[in-house]
Parts: C-alpha cells; sequence; structure tokens
C-alpha cells in the first residue's frame, strides 16, 4: 500500500509540474500537502533567508520568471545577477513583462549566462533586444497566461514580491497579479520578496505562504511614476475626450502613459464612473474622492474598480493598500473581450506611437526599433467595439507632433513598423487638434477626418502625400 501511495504521490506531483523539484533546502511536497491552487493553505513552510541564500536554486539552463511593474523583485534579481556571474551558469532565460529599475541581467558582460524574454518591454531592456542580447514575444495581454498554461514557457523558478502574511498566512501580489498567477501555478520553485511597503489587494491577488520555497524579509519602497501635471498639448487631448467621448455611467480602460492621465483630470464633473482596465494611475484617487468613480452602474463587478496591475506614486500605493473597493484580476479575465464588452459604455483610451493617412496604429515600435509591447490595446479596443450595449468607444490618443516636431500622423508607417490596432479596428483618433471619427468612413474620408487633426505645420504635406497614395483628393 505504502508503495501505490508513493507512486501516485509522484505522478501528482510530475503532472503539477511544481513538485518535480524536490531539494534538501525545501520541503517535499507531496500527494497530501501540495495543490496547484495558490491560495490554498499546505502543510509546508518556506526557508526564510537571504536574497543571496535564496537564488541560489537558480542553475544553468533554468527559465526563471520575474514579476513586474511596481512589484518587480529588484532585490531578488540583483542577487540572481550576482549568482549567474560568480557562479559561471549560463543559457539562463528570463521571462518577464514590464519591469522597473535596472535589467542588470541583460548588460553585456551577462550575455551567455541570461537571456531577457520579454512579453511587454520595458525601457530598461530595449537596448538589448535592439542588439541581438534579448528577446521579445508579440502578444495580446489576454494571452500571456496561455504561455504558461499551454506550457510554451515552463518556469523553473518564480521571482514575485508580496505583502507579508496576515494573520491566516495570506500574502498578496499586491500591484501585479496580470500574468503573475499562472506563472506562480506552474513554476517549480517559487522565491518570494516580502515587503511590508507591498500593497495589500484582493481579488486573484492573494497567495498563501506555505506556497513559497524560500523568502526573503526586506522593506523597501516601491519605484514611483507619474504625479505630474500634463503638458498643454496633453491637457487638451484629456479636455477633447472628456468633453465629448466620455459621458456619465460609463465605464473606463486607461493605458499606461501621461494622456490618460490627462483624460482622469479632465473628468472631475462627470458622475458613475466605473473602471475596468488593465492598469490604472494615481489620477483615480481623486476622481473617487470626489465621487465622480463609484462603478454602480457596472453590469459586473458592480460597485467595484477592477484592474490587474498598477504602477504610480505612494499615493496610489496607499490608496489601494487594503482597501476592499478594489479587486486585482488576472489578466486573462480582465482583457476578455467578451468581459470587456459587457462593460456599460465601455470607453477604451489607448495611446500610440504613430497613425497612417488609412488609420493604421503603431504601438509597439519605431520603424524596425521594438520600443514596447502589444500591451492590452487591442484586447479593449475590440472589447469596446464589440460593446454589447453598442455604446463602446474605441479611442486611440496621441500628441499631433512628436519632440522632433515631426508629425506622429504619417502618410504611411515607418519602414519596419509593426502594425498593433488596424484600420479597421480604431473608431476615434484624438490630437489635441481635435476628433477624427473614422468607423465607417472610406480611405479618403479617413484621411480627410487625420489630416484635420494634425498639427497645422504638416496638414498640407499632408494632403499632397494623400493624393499622391489615393489618387483622389482627401474629402469629407
Amino acid at each position: 500500500m505504502a508503495a501505490v501511495v508513493q507512486r501516485v504521490s509522484a505522478l501528482f506531483c510530475g503532472q503539477l509540474n511544481r513538485g518535480a523539484v524536490v531539494t534538501s533546502r525545501i520541503n517535499p511536497r507531496s500527494f497530501y500537502t501540495y495543490s496547484p491552487e495558490p491560495s490554498q493553505p499546505l502543510q509546508r513552510d518556506p526557508k526564510w533567508c537571504s536574497p543571496e541564500e535564496a537564488v541560489q536554486c537558480i542553475k544553468s539552463c533554468d527559465t526563471v520568471f520575474v514579476q513586474g511593474a511596481a512589484a518587480t523583485p529588484t532585490v531578488l534579481v540583483n542577487a540572481m545577477t550576482e549568482h549567474g556571474k560568480n557562479n559561471c551558469l549560463k543559457d539562463i532565460t528570463v521571462c518577464h513583462m514590464h519591469t522597473e529599475g535596472n535589467a542588470p541581467y541583460v548588460e553585456p558582460d551577462c550575455e551567455g549566462i541570461f537571456r531577457s524574454c520579454s512579453f511587454f518591454m520595458a525601457a530598461n531592456v530595449r537596448k538589448s533586444v535592439a542588439e541581438g542580447r534579448s528577446d521579445c514575444i508579440p502578444i495580446f495581454l489576454s494571452e500571456i497566461p496561455k504561455l504558461f498554461h499551454q506550457k510554451i514557457v515552463k518556469p523553473d523558478v518564480a521571482l514575485i514580491q508580496v505583502s507579508p502574511p496576515d494573520r491566516h498566512g495570506y500574502c498578496s501580489l499586491g500591484t501585479s497579479v496580470d500574468c503573475v498567477r499562472a506563472a506562480i501555478t506552474y513554476s517549480k520553485i517559487i522565491v518570494a520578496h516580502v515587503n511590508c511597503h507591498m500593497p495589500r489587494t484582493f481579488g486573484d491577488a492573494l497567495v498563501h505562504v506555505s506556497h513559497f520555497d524560500y523568502a526573503v524579509k526586506m522593506d523597501c519602497p516601491l519605484p514611483e511614476h507619474g504625479g505630474q501635471p500634463p503638458n498643454e498639448e496633453e491637457t487638451k487631448i484629456g479636455q477633447h475626450i472628456a468633453s465629448n467621448l466620455v459621458c456619465d455611467g460609463a465605464t473606463l480602460q486607461m493605458g499606461i502613459g501621461s494622456i490618460p492621465d490627462a483624460v482622469l483630470n479632465a473628468l472631475g464633473n462627470h458622475k458613475d464612473l466605473g473602471i475596468h482596465s488593465e492598469m490604472f494611475s494615481v489620477g483615480l484617487v481623486d476622481l473617487v474622492a470626489k465621487g465622480c468613480v463609484t462603478n454602480n452602474r457596472k453590469t459586473i463587478h458592480k460597485g467595484k474598480i477592477i484592474g490587474s496591475f498598477l504602477i504610480g506614486t505612494k499615493k496610489l500605493y496607499d490608496f489601494v493598500d487594503d482597501n476592499p473597493f478594489i479587486e486585482m484580476k488576472e489578466v486573462d479575465y480582465v482583457n476578455n473581450t467578451k468581459i470587456v464588452a459587457q462593460n456599460p459604455n465601455m470607453t477604451a483610451i489607448n495611446s500610440c506611437i504613430e497613425v497612417d493617412l488609412t488609420g493604421q496604429v503603431v504601438s509597439d515600435s519605431i520603424g524596425t526599433r521594438m520600443y514596447s509591447g502589444f500591451g492590452g490595446q487591442v484586447d479593449f479596443i475590440r472589447g469596446a467595439g464589440e460593446a454589447l450595449d453598442g455604446k463602446g468607444k474605441p479611442i486611440i490618443a496621441l500628441p499631433s507632433v512628436t519632440k522632433k516636431n515631426e508629425s506622429k500622423i504619417v502618410p504611411i508607417i515607418k519602414p519596419g513598423a509593426g502594425v498593433v490596432t488596424t484600420r479597421a479596428h480604431v473608431h476615434y483618433v484624438v490630437t489635441e487638434h481635435g476628433i477624427a471619427e473614422l468607423f465607417g468612413k472610406t480611405l479618403r474620408q479617413r484621411a480627410y477626418e487625420l489630416i484635420k487633426i494634425a498639427h497645422p505645420n504638416h496638414r498640407q504635406a499632408l494632403e499632397k502625400a494623400a493624393f499622391d497614395r489615393l489618387k483622389v483628393m482627401p474629402a469629407p
């Protein structure tokens, strides 16, 4: 009988992947003490140790998942990098979404030891991708968890950052749930940085401390972004959107950047707004305080702000900490177009790099140079376009010119640039000069609408380029 139980235990652990590695450094998971569900308490404890000790579990040829955004476990990342260099490791894949802080594992002296693979790029890996030392995967944010569920990415070790455990032993993934829950479900070893500065959030964020193999207690502030007032152009864009495209009772999604923040700043007179967004920023805090955001008219998650990850200032982190008004969900749920489409007056606001005269939107690259990723733009643009109430508004917003005064509305997209949002997806394009309505318009009508909101200094050249391309003058 004992032999049968032992074989069943081994089979069970093998199927679950995380039970496949058992070393003398961790308490073994058995048939009776392991569940792949991260919120299920187990009869085991993590080993509390230093960052240097914790990362010793990483070996050559491993795949290491790193949590991102404000929850980037920088302490563990730095220790991992030193471990790799000091012990002559090689061929370690480090996979992640947008991470904050330095990424020392992508520096030239780490070539051959680590290779980054981004699901959404941040500034800290752009150079290494451009120079061929790192990789990126073009993928919708909503589909990133599939990489783990379908065993396309098989993490050996996960490096995460969590809040301290409560009296029941539950930690919170805090500011970043996104694809983290899927990643840790399939990771063989979990290393957690336990930080009292990590906000305690709810929804899918709760993870029991017994799932961690190694835990490092170290308190340090989270990285901060935003909080700066928008410039003149951004303010005008925010006002155009708030005054003309956002109605009372609308459900909002806001991508990352200063333009979504400018929209929030302009919504102070709106009522009963709802939030269903993969991320949100500090501008939301004041809208909640004013009573503008109530989530009263939402048909799903009524009365709740729904998000998946966030980064902002301490004001935002304090707002979300232990706040039951907010639920952080996995990104394959939050960004699911069928879920997005159920929200009333779903208004999706996203920015981009350039738009051509037919409405093609470039968001992840500047020519051939990769810049970011698909993110959640298409998820929400399509979700709003498919809104069940027929009142969704898919919006692309951008300044009319770059910092070098080059037009961001262009005759054709730069050679090598990738289209993230197609010309068929786009309904509204907004600059500081107004709103272009593209849905149902012909190519020459689209060109007319877009030239109308281009910077005045570039309109004549765009008209000529439109005629050269379409063999007909743009017309309303």
